[in-house]
């Protein structure tokens, strides 16, 4: 079995940056390819080509195996490609494999020609169900003339991380999941998995559809879990008495139901979690199923996002001024795609509120989103700031415990800091 060790890594952004680096920093020969000049300069230059917690360390630890380039005919001869580029939602909840197709056809082309028979191509993006059988494969098998599982290998191996901590997620995760077209590929990924993580995680391997479909169902049971979490919310915020966050240390205490992700706030966001969740329901309806719970959890996500919208418009009267905390789906990050800061400053501006943000990440030159609104610099001037009538906390950004309101500032808070 020939060992994997030098690896092309298709893709530089959060994810795959992160990728090459931790994989230069434990041992392996890793050459980066990407269509943006800047962030091959930025990878030969020993800097961090994105802006993700620990990545310049990575990067400094593994700058004598690492080195990028914009010519995929420079990867020909490596032993495995890994690929994550975008894969977009469609109108119908699946996703494209357009920038799959443009990443992955030009490289095996320039495989074929250098022989370089064994070479792994390693899909990290994630895939609607039967995308890599159906789609990926049959183009892998055109454009080289070989055969799947016998001249070169084809692995689905997406990762489960978090942004903001996409280091250890990759180091140190719960579980490798790896979808296979034979056994001896899935072997050479196992090897490498084995080198590479710092713990000692579960390699979950088995064929490739089951893989994408464990994929999104690992997410969509999480949205699932957070959407439960929301609907008792809502239905103790009714009852003056209860406390949502003594119920839920008390259901989380039960080791049937565990206390991750069972913690009372707001909305699921980000790129993932929404995503795969409406992929598992749009999977089940090409099946002529029905996924209820998935559908379910989406529901009640927007349903959350329109209560608490409904709530601070409560509290305002027409042209009043509010000021909406967060606007990242999550701490250490500044992506806003689905958050429940975006959503509520984009409407309440909608209806003609005066609306002020402010987040410790997500600024308008990185969130291009936010450029609609009036952005504070400094948090700390809320506490003079006498026209902003409600200021609502939508992202638990531990630094907020220390701002301080004016007196005629009515503070909105779902989360517990």
């Amino acid at each position: 079995m020939k060992p994997i060790q030098n690896i092309s890594v298709f893709g530089l952004g959060k994810l795959g940056a992160c990728i090459a680096a931790t994989l230069a920093a434990r041992g392996f020969d890793v050459l980066g390819v990407d269509i943006d000049p800047e962030k091959v300069r930025r990878v030969n230059e020993g800097l961090p080509p994105v802006d993700e917690p620990l990545l310049a360390d990575m990067i400094t630890a593994g700058r004598a195996r690492l080195r990028a380039t914009t010519n995929h005919r420079d990867a020909a001869r490596t032993d495995a490609s890994f690929f994550i580029p975008p894969s977009p939602s469609l109108p119908d909840g699946s996703f494209s494999n357009e920038h799959l197709l443009k990443a992955m056809q030009p490289i095996a082309k320039a495989v074929r020609e250098a022989d370089n028979r064994g070479h792994l191509f390693i899909c990290s993006s994630t895939t609607t169900p039967g995308a890599v059988d159906g789609v990926l494969i049959p183009m892998l098998e055109t454009a080289t003339g070989w055969k799947a599982g016998r001249d070169f290998g084809m692995l689905y191996n997406p990762e489960f991380i978090a942004l903001g901590n996409v280091i250890a997620g990759l180091l140190d995760p719960d579980m490798v999941l790896i979808g296979e077209s034979d056994k001896e590929s899935g072997d050479r990924l196992e090897a490498l998995y084995q080198k590479y993580n710092r713990n000692q995680p579960n390699l979950a391997r088995m064929s490739i559809i089951s893989a994408e479909i464990a994929k999104i169902s690992l997410n969509s049971y999480i949205t699932m879990k957070i959407s439960y979490t929301n609907q008792l919310r809502l239905i103790a915020e009714r009852f003056p008495k209860a406390n949502i966050h003594d119920i839920l240390d008390a259901i989380g205490s039960d080791s049937r139901i565990g206390r991750k992700y069972l913690r009372a706030g707001l909305t699921y966001g980000g790129p993932c979690f929404p995503r795969d969740n409406r992929l598992l329901a749009y999977t089940a309806r090409m099946l002529g199923l029905e996924a209820p719970l998935a559908v379910a959890a989406d529901r009640v996500n927007e349903l959350a996002k329109q209560k608490l919208l409904e709530n601070v418009k409560a509290l305002l009267k027409p042209g009043e001024t509010a000021a909406v905390l967060g606007l990242s789906y999550k701490p250490d990050t500044y992506i806003t795609e689905e958050s429940a800061g975006l959503h509520l400053a984009q409407n309440l501006k909608r209806a003609g509120y005066r609306v002020l943000v402010h987040d410790y990440a997500a600024k308008p030159a990185v969130a291009p989103a936010l450029h609609e609104f009036e952005n504070l610099d400094d948090p700390a001037a809320l506490k003079t700031m006498a026209d902003v009538k409600v200021a609502v906390l939508c992202c638990p950004w531990p630094q907020y415990k220390t701002v301080h309101f004016h007196p005629n500032t009515q503070v909105v808070a779902k989360w517990k800091l």
